[in-house]
């Protein structure tokens, strides 16, 4: 046990020198005379896909098909009930921090991880270190959907419910309809990869969109989130804390992140106060600009290298000390430029749990100038239709007089040429 404890210290401290090294040389995630250009308040849309009638189907299997998809599949069916409450949501959605990929609150920084969403998937059968990687050349969607058919009928109706929900549910960018892309990725599932990386890519992309933007809808698994979410500010979940955690992959100096449509990245280092591990200064260099779309002639070269990099992913030992920071994390971090306007004034270091209870009153502030815009927009909205409303009966009176000046104008137009008539014939 002693030994155990020895090999983590030693584990620890040489990751922790080796990020100090990269930070100070390389530099951070955003440069030093850096302007942030994140709107003030983000209007986050939650509109989602009705689920009733995935859940009605689920609900009347009978627990031999759903033991199956158990098997292949994990339990994504509780994603049903997990309600997303889109108040809390778009608060939340106002403490996303685009430059680092995670919320930042106050001085704490909190994000889903690979370890974190592998744990709330309950993915029985995939590796989690062969990820999903976009393929070169994507065969025509009615080519997968007949591999996907083309098993008996048991394993069918599994694997065409599971495409609904990979589509639907957490990849739902097409509102009642399931994109070509995630069929890519569903396809991928039968050879064991991990989706956890391409589903975390997605929703950090979409979270960054709508931040920079300063509007949009979220395309990404909301029930996960908000599940994920919870689980941190309502109770803690021993579950989610893995004994080895990853931290880098490749040449990287963080975790690159391939997603369906986007790729995107975030530092697990910045992050260790989450698993109770001693916090110090993460590598983040290169971070805010990691981001790209599949499009153009120079992606497939970058997703090839972020693919290979995957195969050389490193972790590092957990080691439980109660949240306790480094001088040297506690002068970088009063320092580091944060790309984040909702920041707040939170004197001392304090364990994440604390920060979260904190933050609870911000958020309910947040959520209730956000009620307050919405009615002040449906009263400006009633007072413009109402203004409209007059402006066409103004348009309306205006026509007919018009109309009425037009037959005026026929008529006097004739009376002077029958005059015209008239005085010719004398």
């Amino acid at each position: 046990m002693e030994n155990d404890f020895l090999d983590k210290v030693e584990d620890n401290a040489i990751v922790r020198i080796w990020s100090e090294k990269v930070q100070l040389e390389k530099g951070d995630s955003l440069a030093k005379d850096y302007v942030s250009e994140l709107w003030d308040y983000t209007s986050i849309s939650m509109t989602q896909n009705c689920l009733q009638e995935l859940k009605e189907i689920w609900d009347k299997w009978n627990d031999e098909t759903k033991k199956l998809f158990y098997y292949n599949y994990g339990d994504l069916p509780y994603l049903f009930d997990v309600k997303v409450d889109e108040k809390l949501f778009r608060a939340l959605a106002q403490y996303w921090n685009p430059a680092y990929s995670c919320f930042t609150f106050g001085r704490v920084d909190l994000v889903p991880t690979v370890e974190e969403y592998t744990a709330l998937l309950h993915y029985p059968r995939l590796d989690v270190d062969k990820a999903y990687s976009r393929a070169a050349y994507v065969p025509a969607f009615w080519k997968k959907l007949m591999n996907i058919t083309a098993h008996p009928d048991g394993k069918k109706k599994v694997d065409v419910f599971a495409l609904s929900i990979y589509g639907l549910v957490i990849f739902p960018r097409a509102l009642g309809h399931v994109d070509e892309a995630v069929s890519d990725l569903f396809d991928r599932l039968g050879k064991e990869v991990t989706p956890v990386p391409a589903i975390l890519a997605e929703t950090f992309r979409s979270l960054n969109a709508c931040r920079r933007a300063g509007e949009g809808r979220f395309i990404g698994c909301a029930q996960l989130l908000i599940a994920w979410f919870h689980s941190h500010f309502w109770k803690r979940a021993p579950w989610l804390i893995p004994d080895g955690i990853l931290y880098r992959c490749g040449s990287f100096d963080w975790v690159p992140l391939l997603g369906i449509w986007r790729a995107v990245g975030y530092a697990p280092l910045l992050f260790l106060r989450q698993y109770n591990s001693r916090q110090f200064v993460p590598a983040t260099y290169g971070l805010a600009q990691c981001e790209f779309s599949y499009q153009g002639d120079n992606y497939k070269k970058k997703v090839k290298e972020i693919s290979q990099a995957w195969n050389q992913i490193q972790r590092m030992k957990r080691l439980a000390v109660g949240s306790m920071t480094t001088p040297e994390y506690g002068e970088w971090r009063s320092k580091r430029i944060n790309d984040n306007i909702l920041e707040l004034n939170l004197e001392g270091v304090r364990p994440v749990e604390e920060y979260l209870q904190v933050i609870l009153s911000e958020l309910e502030i947040i959520k209730q100038d956000f009620e307050k815009k919405n009615l002040e927009l449906k009263k400006k909205i009633e007072r413009l239709e109402e203004e409209n409303m007059h402006f066409r009966l103004d348009a309306d009176i205006q026509k007919l007089e018009a109309e009425k000046l037009k037959k005026g104008k026929n008529k006097v137009e004739e009376d002077i040429d029958s005059l015209k008539t008239d005085y010719k014939k004398r």
